[in-house]
């Protein structure tokens, strides 16, 4: 599709842009009458808020810098609703960062491109807009946010504040008139990039938890009000006192992390006065600390977020798990906006490795919406690439350029690239990306010992804590980062590179168990620490574990605890493999048991709080069983991309009830699992354009003497019955399933067992 041209110029102010400036836009324009249709294109640096004859019409837009190490996204919104006939005031309120950050690179000049057609009817921005630099904005005093984080602390004096600015009658005559910059794409901002993630969902002024025991009048002491989660949002005050006086806004984990976030500080004009700060924090409790004497009329906060629901559930009879499940949950929720983050705190920075988990959480937990964040971060990650084909993370960034080559290979490969396409068919994202996949999979090199060469990169890291093979583990994420590109070319039909890839993959086959295992357990010539669990979930979720491994292997997970948080979700993940979805399910239990039973209502970046990295309270790395309770415990999962054929085939382990919806590209899938003494059922919802493979387990204690679907036997005496049920027939019977295709429907099994010796 051809590029919209642009007609509007890019404007700004006539002050010099400086770091953290707000300015404000006007612009007045007549209608003859109501539109039928009318789009904006708007893009800033780097913030804005946008008001339609006094109404706010887009809280927050624009995503920070960084399609590509040059270019700027840009949102397009619908105004329809919001023109009338005669004169109609638009207003801006634009926050330029004007420093890099993990997550953004600053374009080193503040500005506004606004770009509508108003059934027909341009509007431009252009040198007749209005626009003053914001008096009451400024900056705090130190402690300023973390060098990762582009946002500086928002501090608004309102002695000096331009009441109703934003309104129809407000006076501009005064204002001066916009500088013209150019027209798109010009420097500094470049080409311009449509958003591919909605505009935030915003959940409006509330209450906070405790607001009925929150004082009317202050004593100076510090009021923490109470959110119902941890969650992003701006602080809402209503006050009525005296002028001059500082009033301090910051959230309960302002240091979370080990270092300074982001805060606000307002100064009070006199009498009653309201105001939201509108740089969001997060955290479980705002901190306000307002001088003694002044009335409290009301104290609110603004939840904003990713525009998503939550439309994946998995409950179960386990308490634990259940309660696990919410908290990953929420803690995925939190660590999305703009990027998949690593978390909303001290960096706010899209790492690749953090991301594939998150992505993979997203697809059994959030509806299909969620998938334009992770296609935004997957080209992302392609377009930053450097001339010397490395690759590297965070990104959008503007002062990190250090590559972490393992979490690379995660990136790119099986669990990467590859489970994004699996999950929602896309396949000209795949297309888009593949040649940087290549790019980067040329620079690593097989030695003379048929295994890979080890690449330092910028950072050589591996997971945060102790005992880390790395030799294997380098291994491992090569193999599986190979495996993702084999399944890629087939799927793209570059048939020209298969060849050069089973030859490497081939090499590690022929040679990782003969360099590694040592009859007992893996471990590289040299190393001298103790046995890697992480080494060992690379080796079974590689395939170059054989499964005659894995008893030793499984004891290697009963007595060896070394993973962080991010790598937990691998380990769990091979014992589900093996078929130990006993062990998985009460490892992960174990593991996690502190801080699924802590009070805060997020999982953690270590195991415990302050730890490796910094320890933030909110690292949704930590959520990778929310993805193993349904992809193995349920057993959903996509067999083809798209879900065109998705299987269902159940681990349940020691739980007795499963009941899941699991929200894919091709509509909701439900089911619902009891695994009781005597019976096995599933009940099963598929959507259209699917075909399903659901499998009865095989039990080690017992035979499946009988199965019925829908009312009608079709499996009796260890073979399939003739029946009369449409839609389904006989699949293959398994070493642990008995398996049939289904098509959309309503589908009832009951397997009926019996005890064997």
């Amino acid at each position: 599709m051809a590029e919209e041209a642009w007609h509007a110029s890019w404007i700004g102010t006539p002050e010099a842009s400086t770091p953290n400036q707000w300015s404000c836009y006007r612009k007045v324009v007549q209608l003859e009458k109501a539109q039928g249709q009318a789009f904006a294109r708007i893009a800033v640096d780097s913030k804005y808020w946008l008001w339609i004859n006094g109404e706010l019409v887009v809280f927050e837009g624009q995503l920070k810098r960084g399609p590509t190490p040059d270019d700027t996204y840009y949102d397009r919104v619908d105004l329809t609703k919001h023109l009338r006939k005669g004169d109609n005031t638009i207003a801006l309120l634009v926050w330029y960062f004007g420093k890099h950050g993990f997550s953004h690179k600053s374009s080193g000049k503040a500005g506004l491109v606004f770009d509508a057609d108003l059934d027909g009817k341009p509007l431009l921005s252009d040198s007749s807009w209005k626009a003053v630099t914001h008096p009451a904005y400024e900056n705090t005093g130190e402690p300023h946010p973390n060098f990762r984080l582009p946002e500086s602390n928002v501090r608004f004096d309102a002695q000096r504040d331009m009441a109703g600015w934003q309104n129809p009658d407000f006076d501009d005559s005064t204002w001066p008139t916009t500088t013209e910059q150019g027209k798109p794409p010009c420097s500094p901002w470049n080409q311009l990039v449509e958003r591919p993630i909605p505009l935030w969902k915003d959940f409006g002024l509330k209450d906070y938890e405790n607001a009925a025991e929150l004082p009317t009048v202050s004593d100076g002491k510090v009021i923490k009000a109470t959110l119902p989660y941890n969650a992003q949002v701006t602080p809402y005050l209503k006050i009525e006192g005296p002028a001059g006086q500082l009033i301090d806004l910051r959230m309960d984990n302002y240091s979370g992390g080990k270092a300074p976030n982001v805060r606000a500080e307002y100064v009070t004009r006199e009498g009653i006065q309201e105001y939201e700060s509108l740089g969001w924090m997060n955290g479980h409790e705002m901190h306000y600390t307002i001088p003694a004497g002044f009335k409290i009329l009301e104290l609110k906060y603004r939840e904003t977020g990713y525009d998503t629901e939550f439309t994946g559930t998995f409950e179960c009879d386990d308490d634990f798990l259940n309660r696990y499940r919410q908290k990953a949950l929420r803690t995925l929720y939190i660590t999305m906006r703009d990027t998949y983050y690593d978390c909303p705190d001290r960096e706010r920075a899209q790492w690749w490795g953090d991301m594939v988990n998150e992505m993979g959480e997203a697809f059994y937990a959030l509806d299909p919406r969620s998938n334009g964040l992770a296609k935004k971060g997957i080209l992302e990650l392609a377009n930053w690439q450097r001339p010397n084909h490395t690759l590297y993370s965070p990104i959008p960034d503007g002062n990190w350029n250090r590559e972490l080559p393992m979490q690379m290979l995660n990136s790119v490969g099986y669990f990467g690239f590859w489970t994004y396409y699996q999950y929602t068919g896309d396949i000209e994202t795949l297309c888009a990306v593949y040649p940087a996949v290549k790019r980067y999979l040329s620079i690593w090199q097989l030695g003379d010992d048929g295994l890979v060469v080890p690449r330092k990169g910028d950072w050589t890291w591996g997971d945060w804590g102790n005992n880390k093979d790395m030799t294997i583990l380098y291994n491992g994420w090569y193999y599986l980062a190979l495996k993702g590109q084999l399944n890629m070319v087939k799927a793209l039909g570059e048939d020209a590179d298969v060849a050069d890839i089973e030859a490497k993959m081939s090499s590690i086959e022929n040679n990782f168990n003969k360099t590694f295992w040592t009859g007992k357990e893996y471990r590289s010539p040299g190393y001298k620490g103790q046995t890697d669990d992480r080494a060992h979930a690379l080796a079974v979720l590689s395939g170059l574990a054989k499964p005659e491994q894995y008893d030793a292997i499984r004891e290697v997970f009963k007595t060896q605890e070394h993973s962080s948080p991010y790598m937990e979700k691998y380990v769990g993940e091979a014992l589900y493999m093996m078929r130990f979805e006993n062990d998985a399910i009460a490892r992960t239990k174990k593991r996690f048991k502190t801080m699924t039973d802590h009070h805060y209502t997020t999982l953690w970046e270590d195991w415990r709080i302050g730890g490796s990295g910094g320890g933030t309270i909110n690292h949704a790395w930590c959520g990778g069983a929310l993805t193993l309770l349904s992809q193995y415990g349920a057993g959903v999962a996509p067999v083809t991309p798209g879900y065109e054929t998705y299987h269902v085939l159940p681990q349940m382990g020691p739980l007795k009830h499963i009941r899941t919806t699991v929200p894919s590209v091709k509509g909701d899938i439900e089911a619902e699992l009891r695994n009781d003494a005597d019976t096995f059922t599933i009940n099963l919802v598929s959507p259209e354009q699917t075909t399903a493979i659901v499998g009865i387990p095989k039990r080690p204690d017992s035979s499946i003497a009988r199965i019925e679907v829908n009312g009608e036997t079709v499996w009796a005496d260890g073979k399939p019955e003739d029946h009369d049920v449409s839609g389904i027939c006989f699949n293959e019977e398994t070493a642990h399933y008995v398996t049939f295709s289904v098509q959309p429907g309503q589908w009832g099994f009951r397997a009926s067992l019996s005890r064997t010796e």
